[in-house]
């Protein structure tokens, strides 16, 4: 499990260090920090997985991420050119990349002054225990592509989930969803099974199934939509975005085993607020299974849904981590870490984090709105 993040001379941080838990929220307003501490734990992935990141460098673009050249990346006010990532895991090993700037590539150098921790390159950052789901997730389609080399060999759904449909085929009736995720209204523990079942919760009386479609390379997925019986089949592309949108982070959530790192972006998109709420409840959930979940939101339904959770004793608030992001006059991005309490209380409440809502019905009742 990651533990901290240092960034240091990296998009807005000159030196900025990241503490993460089981489940870490990252919040705050457009273009302050948040998706640049996620970019930097999938440019070292992608880097490692290009056979780069051990003995050569930094891979600026690749299929996790795109960031691209290194003037898009170095800390404008950056002192010397230098940009250096440290990660800290829970059980002590740490490791620390220094990359040289240089103008002519998008790979940048590794510093021949590093240090090598091994164990680093075991954690789930680094191998198929893993799942990254972008914010720019694949709508409905009436066909998803197939991936033999992602799914079959790296147990991956691809950034946009394109390929979480032909992952549910294939590990549908292998994987074993944990207990302390098991829908009710499942059949099984099959993975299959319990996505077929939790859409209901997220999206209400919604039912979902994959079907293979014979001599193609491609997957359909199908819905029912059951009250007080059971509806007509209909495609995906019939239907609304917010279930395809969804689909990917179940079968990611519902799918990793203890230890594996989920990184989400945006889990509340295309969702209504009863549906975002919901899956800030199951994202806490898979916490408490031994997942540890990273996720950017800008959802004060999917905040709320975690906050419940912890209140009714599903995750633990030690067990939680909340940043708020703010730029500074400087340019340089600001951390605050509120913390959360047994209740699910926050304190104390940063100005801007998730209170736009508050502000607003301030406003209108004001004496000269009534």
């Amino acid at each position: 499990m990651i533990q901290e993040l240092h960034l240091h001379n990296y998009k807005c941080f000159a030196d900025q260090k990241v503490s993460f838990k089981a489940l870490t929220l990252l919040s705050g307003l457009n273009n302050t920090g948040k998706s640049s501490v996620i970019q930097s734990l999938l440019l070292l992935r992608q880097s490692y997985q290009q056979d780069l990141l051990l003995d050569r460098g930094l891979a600026l673009n690749g299929d996790l991420v795109n960031v691209g050249t290194v003037e898009d990346v170095l800390f404008e006010k950056a002192i010397e050119d230098v940009i250096a990532f440290q990660l800290r895991l829970k059980n002590g090993h740490e490791q620390a990349w220094r990359f040289l700037y240089d103008q002519e590539t998008d790979v940048l150098s590794l510093d021949v002054s590093h240090t090598e921790d091994e164990e680093i390159y075991h954690s789930s950052l680094f191998n198929n225990n893993f799942h990254y789901l972008t914010a720019e997730r694949i709508g409905p389609r009436l066909f998803f592509d197939m991936s033999d080399i992602l799914v079959r060999h790296r147990r991956q759904l691809g950034p946009a989930g394109e390929y979480a449909a032909h992952f549910l085929y294939i590990y549908g009736d292998e994987i074993k969803v944990h207990t302390d995720l098991a829908h009710p209204d499942a059949i099984s523990l099959d993975l299959k099974n319990q996505v077929e079942a939790w859409p209901g919760d997220i999206i209400p009386n919604t039912c979902i199934s994959v079907v293979p479609n014979a001599g193609t390379d491609t997957i359909s997925l199908q819905y029912a939509f059951v009250d007080k019986g059971s509806s007509r089949i209909y495609r995906a592309r019939t239907v609304g975005f917010g279930i395809t949108s969804a689909l990917p982070i179940l079968v990611a959530v519902l799918s990793s085993q203890p230890g594996a790192l989920v990184l989400i972006e945006n889990p509340e998109a295309h969702l209504h607020p009863k549906g975002q709420s919901q899956m800030g409840k199951l994202l806490a959930r898979a916490t408490h299974c031994g997942v540890q979940i990273v996720l950017e939101t800008h959802s004060d339904h999917v905040l709320n849904g975690i906050r419940v959770a912890v209140h009714d004793g599903e995750l633990a608030p030690e067990d939680v981590q909340i940043h708020f992001f703010q730029r500074q006059k400087d340019g340089q991005a600001q951390v605050l870490s509120p913390r959360i309490d047994h209740n699910g209380r926050i304190d104390p409440w940063p100005d801007g984090f998730f209170d736009e809502w508050d502000k607003n019905l301030e406003l209108l009742l004001l004496p000269g709105n009534m």
